[in-house]
């Protein structure tokens, strides 16, 4: 009883000074009760404090929907913790001097802790550094290397997304502006895929789209700007690799899509009823992510090397100055988990797959999702916890499978395996 007064004490008594806070310090999923999750890593953002100009986040880059024991399909590396603390600033300016570039390592922070990477995976075309390739098609749908959240880990364990972090909000909601999901590491806001149609807030939600656009050639001789390439400095055929294969098959076509060349617009938001430059995720009609994903070829914003979020060794940020800690005044309402289990068998099957989700909440409804190792659903239905639910495999060819439930509070992704 003491214990139920002090929190509704606090929520009570700070719910004014909360109410001041930027979404900066109020919008990441802190980790309250300690869960843990691939490899017993503690999971979404551990801590969230604040000084007058800065907000510090520390987490270990894991997901909450990434499975204990998961398996990243054709992907020989597994994540580890991190311990990150990056720094974003509560003002962010925007950029007057020479355009910053998105680098390679992580470029800003999905609001659950995870790392956001730009578009390019890091390779190019006989390493000429001409021709650099797009990671969403190289390590997605041609070496298929991500998860059904369409995150994986690196060969330096970090845990990280190119494109819209499915698993974390609804990204088939059309009808609502979607929520706020991460920052940049210029400080800036980044939202899901729907916004108000006009930039003062007004008119439908509509999907945001992008202003880049495939070119319209057949060889690869030329780039974006222009520049005549020398032979040996040649794309390979359409043939060989289908446009789109390579960041340099896009252009910018200013106008053409909702967003500029850094991906977002300045307009009113839900946390931003006054307006705020802001970033959108990009995806079609079908859910399906669309160049260049997150932020464009340059961050619309300054970017403070001093702050320690980007480069090598980078995201070991050292607080030097009087910082408070963030306490979620939403953390003491519910003081069970949602979903204590899930069980999945047999496994592999040959036949019949059953599931049940545990939960204290008899109450709760989930979302399930099966998904092929290509990211397209086979089945999707509403699940009742505490109930056991049997799923068919006759119909489905042997290989691996995933399972994904999204609950209230947390998703749950495991693998299954089909062998006859």
């Amino acid at each position: 009883m003491i214990k139920k007064y002090f929190c509704l004490l606090l929520i009570f008594s700070s719910s004014t000074s909360f109410s001041q806070l930027s979404p900066s310090i109020t919008s990441w999923i802190i980790n309250t009760n300690g869960a843990t999750g691939f490899d017993t890593i503690p999971t979404n953002v551990q801590l969230v404090q604040y000084s007058t100009t800065s907000v510090y986040i520390t987490t270990d880059d894991i997901a909450s929907w990434i499975a204990f024991g998961f398996n990243w399909p054709n992907n020989p590396w597994f994540p580890e913790a991190m311990g990150y603390t990056f720094r974003i600033r509560l003002i962010p300016t925007q950029n007057m001097g020479v355009p910053k570039s998105p680098p390679y390592g992580h470029i800003g922070l999905w609001k659950n802790g995870v790392s956001i990477y730009n578009p390019l995976d890091a390779k190019s075309y006989n390493n000429d550094t001409t021709w650099f390739q797009n990671a969403f098609y190289w390590e997605h749908l041609l070496g298929e290397t991500m998860d059904p959240c369409l995150g994986h880990p690196n060969q330096s364990h970090e845990y990280h997304t190119h494109v819209s972090p499915v698993c974390l909000y609804d990204q088939t909601d059309s009808t609502h502006h979607s929520p706020l999901i991460g920052f940049a590491f210029d400080g800036y806001p980044i939202y899901g895929a729907y916004a108000f149609t006009n930039t003062n807030g007004t008119g439908a939600i509509k999907l945001m789209s992008s202003s880049f656009q495939l070119r319209n050639i057949t060889d690869r001789t030329v780039l974006p700007d222009g520049t005549i390439l020398q032979p040996n400095f040649y794309g390979p055929t359409l043939d060989s690799v289908p446009l789109g294969g390579y960041a340099q098959d896009y252009e910018f076509i200013s106008g053409s899509g909702d967003l500029d060349i850094h991906n977002g617009r300045y307009c009113v938001t839900p946390e931003y009823p006054a307006g705020i430059y802001a970033y959108f995720v990009t995806i079609d009609a079908n859910q399906i992510p669309v160049y260049p994903y997150v932020i464009g070829t340059s961050y619309y914003g300054t970017v403070i090397p001093n702050d320690g979020n980007m480069g090598p060794n980078s995201g070991h940020v050292v607080i030097s100055e009087s910082v408070t800690t963030y306490v979620d005044p939403n953390a003491f309402i519910n003081e069970t988990d949602d979903i204590i289990s899930m069980e999945v068998y047999p496994n592999p099957t040959s036949a019949n797959l059953n599931f049940i989700l545990s939960s204290a909440n008899l109450n709760e409804i989930a979302h399930g999702e099966i998904y092929n190792l290509r990211g397209e659903i086979i089945q999707s239905d509403e699940v009742q916890v505490n109930r056991i639910y049997t799923f068919n495999t006759q119909l489905l060819a042997d290989g691996v499978y995933f399972l994904k439930i999204v609950g209230d509070m947390k998703t749950y992704l495991t693998k299954f395996i089909v062998v006859r």
